[in-house]
């Protein structure tokens, strides 16, 4: 599996795990903490000629590329073994996204010029937990890669004329 393959699979099930998380969140706590949700209400006010679907597609989309561009730089990192692909990294890098997707978020928030209501204390601070999540599911589908490449390493041709001779 290449890098691309490895950053986009990681980044999709890191997001999948996060999206649910803050939609637990959300039910638990009787607050809407559904990132999609708050990304298609900015679109649409930005874009209000832009039909629900196209926004709700915009939306989603843009949750998605944003966890693929988090799992591009763990993936990185991993790949060029800065760091390793633990769990305690991956809390850590958990921890230090979810401070920057608070500033993302809270800089979104500002300079938006028609933003919508919410509980903003609420909402960063569960945004740390939920990044969190994210790169500790990013960084479980990275370690199911790697072990699996591990075990299934392609023979190369050297070894394949070695096993043909012997």
């Amino acid at each position: 599996m290449n890098q691309f393959e490895k950053t986009a699979l990681a980044g999709f099930m890191g997001t999948n795990f996060m999206t649910a998380s803050s939609e637990a969140m959300s039910l638990i706590m009787g607050e809407n903490f559904r990132e999609p949700e708050h990304l298609e209400t900015i679109i649409g006010r930005l874009a209000p000629h832009l039909s629900k679907h196209a926004k709700k597609i915009a939306a989603w989309g843009a949750h998605y590329a944003v966890g693929v561009m988090f799992a591009a730089i763990y993936v990185e990192l991993w790949e060029t073994r800065k760091i390793k692909h633990s769990l305690k990294n991956g809390l850590i890098l958990g921890t230090l996204s979810g401070i920057l997707g608070f500033l993302i978020w809270k800089g979104t928030f500002k300079a938006h010029p028609l933003p919508h209501w919410l509980n903003y204390s609420h909402f960063y601070l569960q945004i740390i937990p939920a990044h969190i999540v994210f790169a500790v599911f990013a960084t479980l589908t990275y370690r199911i890669i790697k072990s699996n490449e591990a075990i299934i390493t392609p023979v190369s041709e050297t070894d394949a004329a070695t096993n043909q001779t012997a």
